[in-house]
């Protein structure tokens, strides 16, 4: 995936960038390609935190959902167009 870094130059002298498509991912380098490769790791720092809060709050509402093996078995429950409409009542 590819990522767009908004670049400024500092009145230190220093490069200083924010992912446009992930904001909370802002670093700095004393130049463009030192920049690059913090703003990578903090583009992965992000991700990785928003990935293991997400796995934290849903984590006791996960479920497991069985597809039908067989095609034949899915054009049974098939509706129009194969669509295949689960039951309405989870089963456990």
């Amino acid at each position: 995936m590819e990522y767009t870094i908004i670049i400024e130059k500092n009145e230190n002298g220093l490069y200083t960038g924010q992912c446009e498509q992930v904001p909370e991912a802002i670093s700095q380098g004393a130049t463009i390609d030192e920049l690059k490769e913090n703003m990578a790791d903090a583009i992965k720092m992000v991700l990785d935190y928003k990935k293991e809060k997400t796995r934290r709050k849903y984590q006791s509402t996960s479920v497991t959902l069985k597809l039908p093996s067989k095609t034949r078995e899915f054009d049974k429950r098939a509706n129009v167009g194969g669509v295949w409409n689960p039951p309405s009542q989870a089963q456990e």
